[in-house]
């Protein structure tokens, strides 16, 4: 019996997910400012999914930047190679921390994340212009399931970035 109960949760986060990348495209959808976009981002995943911190961080001058977000109040600087998000920079990849308290290098901005997600952002030329950082405030939250859909969220960002460029 637990293991259908289990089943049925992913079932009904996948099926939340396809909905929010949806939702996300109508939303920003001609949209040209990138700031607005990652508002809009930000709030659209939070309010779905629940999170306990959900939003971006900009590359500015080699560092990472806060930007649009929600949740408490967060770090605002983070060197390239630095905690969670400075790695998944570094790496160019998505970065899964079930439990922060092991991950080395962890910068606590709140002792009540507990588990973390960081996905790059890519622009054009393939740099990493943002990160999409989400945090969790219980143990072991994030899976491939959200990596999946969270990185096709960024991938709609990186379109909308592509056609600013070009407009």
């Amino acid at each position: 019996m637990l293991g259908l109960d289990i089943m049925n949760r992913v079932i009904m986060k996948e099926e939340q997910y396809k909905l929010l990348v949806s939702q996300i495209t109508s939303l920003i959808d001609g949209e040209k400012d990138m700031i607005a976009v990652m508002s809009n981002v930000a709030a659209a995943i939070h309010q779905t999914m629940g999170f306990w911190w959900t939003g971006f961080y900009r590359v500015i001058d080699n560092e990472l930047v806060l930007g649009p977000f929600q949740g408490p109040v967060a770090c605002m600087h983070i060197p390239y190679g630095k905690g969670v998000c400075g790695t998944a920079w570094q790496r160019g990849e998505t970065v899964i921390v079930p439990d922060v308290e092991l991950f080395p290098g962890h910068i606590a901005c709140s002792s009540e994340s507990k588990s973390e997600i960081v996905v790059p952002v890519f622009d054009n030329d393939g740099k990493v212009m943002a990160v999409l950082d989400i945090d969790s405030d219980r143990l072991a939250t994030f899976d491939d399931i959200d990596r999946k859909y969270l990185e096709d969220i960024c991938k709609l960002i990186k379109e909308t970035a592509y056609m600013t460029t070009i407009n």
